[in-house]
């Protein structure tokens, strides 16, 4: 709700607060009321988790309804169904939804790695297909959506893509920036490392073969054999998935760490574990080379930083990397599924630093051009103003 000189931002949630908000925008915390229905169809729980949430995020939303607010826009991440509701306590208000993925049995993430994955079944297939209920819903009832990235826009249907506007989050280059003068940096497990070492680094939120973990574990090895004095730091939490299957006994790197017992030197491989955020950027600064690898899924922000600060990348063939790096020019591809071809292209940029400068260089004029905060905000801000106004609907 917004008057000539001020605008009023009201948002909804069920997790607490982590920090301060900006003056000028409360936020109304609920709880949910109920716990999954008993003795539901096991593939209907993801449905039913949603509708829970939606049911909660409405009756909270009546709450501000019956004290006169009355917004001009909504918007809303879809994803775990709060917003399902919503248009019918606000009938007459924009919706304008983050659509991050549809999910897809076939093609994308889902059937993309036979070995860890295996081929789906019809049960598993249908699983799969009811998690779109909710984006279908989410779609049907929005006024307009955003998506950070073409391949994300890519995954839904056609019919759905043309109402669909690819605006990135945006990346702070200002804080993700390169910085000669880069301080050295105590790792978790105690040791110290500084500009100028061989430092390769790989990040997932959690360490999981959706984002490659077992594709850079396996070239450790080999990555050693090349360059004996290099550290790799893998930073994510090393317990739990965030994507996928979980690990047996809850930690897929202790699975592929065991194929390569007694072949690499575990005193220059270091886990970091999840990292504050400017611990996290200054490890980026003070890395050679950075290694992303990833299913056919979401692109991870962790790219785009790495690339911000102007490092040289070895990413996976696939299509959201490839959306972002091109062969020899941003960063170097290899196949997702061969960790020789990984550790090679690692050591072409440990080793050719001129052509790692080079590749940094235009990897972050790319972020700068594409992906900055400063290009991002101004286009988000006018989706917005186009949708609240029903010049888009």
């Amino acid at each position: 709700m917004a008057s000539q000189d001020r605008h009023c931002l009201v948002g909804l949630g069920i997790a607490e607060l982590t920090e301060a908000l900006p003056k000028g925008v409360t936020y109304q915390r609920y709880g949910l009321t109920r716990g999954n229905t008993p003795g539901v169809h096991e593939w209907l729980l993801d449905v039913d988790s949603k509708l829970i949430r939606g049911e909660a995020c409405s009756e909270a939303a009546v709450k501000l309804r019956s004290q006169g607010f009355v917004p001009d826009l909504i918007c809303a991440h879809p994803g775990w169904g709060e917003a399902l509701f919503i248009r019918d306590v606000w009938p007459n208000v924009p919706l304008l939804c983050y659509q991050e993925f549809f999910y897809k049995t076939h093609g994308t993430d889902y059937d993309f790695d036979k070995e860890l994955q295996g081929v789906p079944d019809w049960r598993s297939c249908a699983r799969v297909r009811l998690k779109n209920a909710n984006p279908l819903l989410m779609l049907q009832v929005s006024s307009w959506n955003v998506t950070p990235t073409k391949f994300q826009r890519s995954t839904f249907p056609s019919e759905w893509q043309q109402r669909i506007s690819v605006i990135h989050d945006g990346i702070d280059t200002d804080l993700a920036s390169p910085d000669s003068n880069v301080k050295p940096l105590q790792l978790p497990d105690g040791t110290i490392i500084s500009a100028g070492e061989q430092i390769i680094t790989f990040v997932n939120r959690c360490v999981e073969p959706y984002r490659g973990c077992h594709i850079l574990i396996r070239s450790i090895p080999q990555i050693q054999r090349l360059h004996p004095k290099s550290r790799i730091v893998i930073v994510g939490s090393n317990e739990g998935v965030s994507y996928g299957k979980p690990a047996p006994n809850n930690r897929w790197s202790d699975v592929f760490l065991a194929e390569i017992e007694g072949k690499y030197n575990p005193d220059r491989v270091h886990f970091t574990g999840s990292l504050p955020y400017l611990t996290f950027l200054q490890l980026l600064k003070l890395s050679s080379c950075h290694v992303y690898l990833t299913y056919p899924f979401v692109l991870s922000w962790s790219l785009l930083e790495a690339m911000s600060t102007q490092l040289p990348i070895v990413g996976s063939a696939t299509a959201p990397v490839q959306e972002v790096i091109r062969h020899g020019e941003t960063g170097l591809l290899v196949d997702f599924f061969s960790p020789n071809a990984l550790a090679d292209a690692v050591s072409t940029l440990l080793k050719d630093r001129d052509l790692a400068t080079h590749l940094g260089e235009r990897a972050r004029q790319l972020v700068m051009e594409r992906f900055s905060l400063q290009q991002c905000v101004p286009l988000q801000l006018s989706l917005m103003h186009l949708v609240a106004s029903g010049s888009l609907s």
